[in-house]
C-alpha cells in the first residue's frame, strides 16, 4: 500500500502570499527593464553624437534592446494575467505552472514540459 501523502509532487497551488511575492518580483523586473531600455537608448544617442560606434557595438546594443523589450512585454503580459486572475496556467496544456518554476521565471507562460516541447520544435 502506497501512502500518497509521502509522494513528492510539484507544488502548483499559489497562495495569496505567493502571488504577492510574484507580483512584486514582476514589478521589479518591469522597472529594471524600463531603466535598461532608457540606458541603452541614452548610450546609443551619446555614441551617435560622437559617431564612434563600431558595427559590433551597434549590433550588441540592438540585440540588448530587443531582448529587454521582449522580456518587458512578457513581464507586462504576466502582470495582466495576474490582474485578470489567469496567472500561473500554461498557455498550451492549461495545467497549473509549478510554483518553483514561477519563482525562477515569474513571467513564464508555459509549464516546464510544454516549454521543453516548444524549444525542441525550434
Amino acid at each position: 500500500m502506497v501512502n500518497h501523502q509521502t509522494i513528492s509532487r510539484p507544488s502548483t497551488h499559489l497562495s495569496v502570499e505567493d502571488l504577492a511575492a510574484l507580483r512584486e518580483n514582476l514589478h521589479e523586473q518591469l522597472l529594471f527593464r524600463q531603466e535598461q531600455l532608457r540606458r541603452i537608448s541614452a548610450a546609443s544617442r551619446a555614441e551617435e553624437l560622437r559617431q564612434r560606434r563600431s558595427p559590433g557595438q551597434i549590433e550588441v546594443q540592438v540585440k540588448l534592446a530587443a531582448s529587454a523589450r521582449m522580456v518587458l512585454a512578457d513581464v507586462r503580459a504576466a502582470l495582466q494575467r495576474l490582474a485578470e486572475d489567469r496567472y500561473g496556467t500554461c498557455h498550451l496544456c492549461r495545467s497549473p505552472i509549478d510554483r518553483g518554476r514561477l519563482a525562477i521565471v515569474p513571467q513564464a507562460r508555459y509549464c516546464a514540459r510544454c516549454q521543453q516541447v516548444r524549444e525542441a520544435g525550434r
